[in-house]
């Protein structure tokens, strides 16, 4: 099994003047498993195609990560920073499933 090591992104809604509220990015970083690796290549609407993989990397959990799993939007493995489409809590890690490539514009903030 491959080990991991890397970055979350977690998204926290602030406000950033009074009434505006935006969400910025949240990093923490972890080590784990990469228990399954399967990548493809899908057709887009663009003139390139898509890379989409559909792996699961197990990740050892904080308590902030067991927080705020549901908040969990990235993680920077290979070099990219892949979205996370869903979470799977297995104590004491979560299993992480990850699909496309995460582009959304990050307001980033270090904790």
């Amino acid at each position: 099994m491959a080990k991991f090591y890397g970055e979350v992104g977690y998204a926290e809604t602030v406000e950033t003047d009074p009434g505006v509220w935006q969400e910025t990015i949240i990093k923490r970083t972890y080590s784990g498993d990469v228990i399954r690796n399967v990548g493809k290549v899908r057709d887009g609407e663009n003139l390139n195609d898509n890379v989409v993989i559909d792996n699961k990397l197990s990740i050892i959990a904080d308590p902030f990560a067991y927080e705020k799993f549901l908040s969990m939007r990235y993680i920077a493995w290979m070099g990219v920073l892949w979205k996370i489409t869903s979470v799977e809590v297995q104590r004491p890690r979560l299993i992480l499933t990850i699909g496309g490539v995460y582009n959304e514009q990050q307001t980033d903030r270090a904790t």
